[in-house]
């Protein structure tokens, strides 16, 4: 990708993370250390990658469809459609309240640009391989595409969806794992390490690439290697929880819990001086 391509893509993932901090911090709640880690995947998705989309028809049937199995980074995916133009990027604030329709979780009822409603963690990775096959079943050129955390590949479900793959040959499927080696209650290789996690998806039949996911030349190439593919296929990034905000990054206290006003002021100065940077 040429220089300004980049640069484009680096300004959307840092308002992305501006995004991820307005809202968990307007909620009161929420989740901004998974939603930080995947920022520049949200970006490199939404403003490279996906065909088809438009906030004008968001169920645009030729769409590429996107899955969010790690339904709690919801803020990351809000703030990445609020910023494509699906809804108001100030709606962000609301997320979680009462009258809100940014729910805690992706609601498809609900959310313009939502494909799927997820929540329960291992289940997203399998609605996004049924439309899969149902793309490949109505002939249509569809790519899916959808994200797990790496603590959500604890369980056994996500593989049961990972043999229908490539039992069904779907070289449309293209599923991203969220590496930063954190989850709610510890260390991923503490709590159950599912490593090397290369070599286990290989071994269910995908083709697969390990990569920094903060990295949007590692991303393009990985995206890549996913379209010459003939089988479904594994982008294991390597990414830094929190990332972006200097006290959040490679903390596990930050999986689950909204910045309070100071920390809220710190991390809004952070990230605006990176977007002034990148802007000048």
């Amino acid at each position: 990708m040429n220089a300004n391509e980049k640069k484009a893509l680096e300004i959307a993932a840092c308002k992305i993370r501006i995004g991820i901090i307005e809202s968990t911090y307007g909620a009161k709640a929420g989740h901004p250390g998974g939603s930080l880690s995947a920022a520049d995947y949200f970006a490199y998705l939404y403003f490279k990658q996906l065909k088809g989309l438009d906030p004008k028809n968001p169920k645009a049937p030729e769409r590429d469809r996107f899955v969010l199995s790690k339904g709690h980074c919801a803020p990351g995916l809000y703030s990445a459609l609020a910023l494509k133009g699906f809804f108001p990027f100030e709606d962000l604030s609301t997320l979680r309240h009462i009258d809100s329709y940014l729910q805690g979780h992706p609601n498809m009822n609900t959310v313009p640009g939502i494909d799927m409603s997820t929540g329960s963690l291992g289940q997203g990775i399998s609605a996004a391989v049924g439309m899969a096959k149902g793309a490949k079943y109505l002939g249509q050129n569809i790519n899916v595409y959808t994200l797990l955390g790496d603590g959500e590949i604890e369980e056994g479900q996500v593989w049961e969806a990972m043999m229908f793959a490539a039992h069904n040959k779907l070289n449309n499927f293209c599923m991203a794992i969220d590496w930063n080696g954190l989850q709610i209650d510890g260390a991923c290789s503490e709590v159950m390490s599912a490593e090397p996690i290369d070599e286990k998806v290989k071994a269910f039949g995908f083709d697969c690439i390990v990569i920094d996911g903060n990295d949007f030349d590692e991303l393009e190439k990985a995206f890549s290697e996913f379209e010459k593919s003939d089988k479904p296929f594994a982008i294991i990034m390597k990414t830094v929880k929190g990332k972006g905000v200097s006290y959040m990054e490679n903390q596990v206290g930050w999986h689950g819990k909204a910045p309070n006003t100071e920390e809220y002021n710190i991390a809004m100065q952070e990230l605006n001086a990176k977007l002034a940077e990148l802007e000048a």
